[in-house]
């Protein structure tokens, strides 16, 4: 990328301005150097330097932006890529998705993890074409209404697809614009992170809104994900260089401040992996709520002993114990043990295995929503 140059303010224009806005009690203290100026350099850059080439880009469906936004969420772009695809071959329209059955949304969705994503996906589609005929709404305000829509999530689809003047405020853009304007307020406080989004509404662009606003949105992700990134942000090629009190500062990396993490947590779990010789595997279906919810897996037992307790004993000598491994989620190690139990196509038939399951052949469970660990399993 082409290194993009800015007037640098003198030392003395910097220094006047280095008191960070979390100490200012209102958004309106952001100055007039950067209002209208970051918006109008952020717009420019983001048309010769940003990124045009994801599918979800060029266009105002607000179907496509939505399914990528709901997609994006804790998931990388190189992830999502194929998934995209793959959803909109399937359903192309949202009439397509709201009249899919459940099991089919959660098979294509299986691998991308936080699977109330997916039901909520379904859920926001049926109330697209039942409460609305089928057309989004136009506004952030009623797009919050539906299932899986949060402000951020409204913001994007209202400003790409309909060019509403609202700002969304995802992880890339919270750094931005911490470091941007220093604000060293923690953004564990609710009233901080509202304090931010004041910040963010003001520096929104106020003119030529139908072509300026799309751009500046895509411009402040594009701005976080690839030059002003969490660590050792490129900030010689940064097009609002001039502009950033926390690079004035010297120290942009300790923005944005937010003290309170989530605990990383383990839980261990046992699994039955029941087949028959035919090649067909005994799956139950989950919870809708707790881990792996809604999706088909093997009978799950908190312990090697629970496991042992729910067969009959004259099958507890044909288990056979394959390495454990662990699984990884965002705040989680799941530590599965996974135990093989291969049973002759007549014996498994008369046989009563533990839960609500049933044996479903492998053209049949493919097509399913499993969890990832239990589709690398099978293979």
């Amino acid at each position: 990328m082409a290194l993009t140059r800015t007037r640098r303010l003198g030392s003395s224009s910097l220094s006047s301005r280095k008191t960070s806005f979390a100490d200012r009690s209102e958004p309106a203290g952001v100055t007039a150097a950067l209002t209208p100026a970051f918006s109008t350099q952020l717009v420019r850059w983001q048309k010769s330097h940003g990124r045009h080439s994801l599918p979800w880009q060029n266009t105002r469906d607000p179907y496509r932006v939505w399914l990528s936004e709901i997609m994006l969420q804790q998931t990388q772009v190189a992830t999502v890529l194929d998934y995209y695809t793959r959803f909109l071959q399937c359903f192309p329209a949202v009439a397509d998705l709201a009249a899919a059955k459940s099991d089919e949304v959660l098979g294509l969705w299986s691998g991308l993890g936080y699977y109330s994503r997916a039901r909520n996906l379904h859920r926001c589609a049926q109330d697209v074409v039942r409460l609305h005929g089928g057309q989004f709404p136009q506004t952030a305000e009623l797009l919050q209404t539906l299932p899986g829509i949060g402000p951020s999530t409204a913001a994007a689809i209202a400003s790409f697809c309909f060019s509403e003047r609202v700002a969304i405020l995802d992880g890339n853009v919270k750094r931005v614009l911490t470091r941007l304007t220093a604000f060293s307020g923690d953004l564990a406080s609710s009233a901080q992170e509202r304090a931010l989004l004041g910040i963010a509404t003001e520096l929104l662009p106020r003119r030529k809104l139908l072509e300026d606003m799309p751009r500046y949105t895509q411009g402040i992700m594009d701005l976080g994900a690839s030059i002003c990134t969490s660590r050792q942000p490129s900030c010689l090629l940064c097009p609002v260089q001039g502009l950033c009190l926390g690079l004035a500062g010297g120290a942009p990396e300790t923005y944005p401040v937010k003290t309170r993490k989530l605990k990383r947590s383990a839980m261990s779990l046992s699994l039955l992996w029941a087949e028959r010789s035919d090649g067909a595997v005994w799956l139950e279906r989950r919870p809708t709520t707790g881990i792996w919810g809604g999706l088909y897996c093997f009978p799950v037992f908190a312990s090697e002993d629970e496991l042992l307790g729910a067969l009959p004993a004259a099958q507890q000598n044909n288990l056979q114990a394959t390495p454990p491994f662990v699984h990884v989620l965002t705040h989680k190690d799941l530590r599965l043990s996974p135990m093989r139990l291969a049973l002759p196509a007549r014996q498994a038939d008369t046989l009563r295995l533990p839960g609500d399951g049933a044996w479903l052949a492998r053209d049949a469970w493919t097509a399913l929503g499993l969890p990832a660990p239990i589709r690398k399993l099978l293979g």
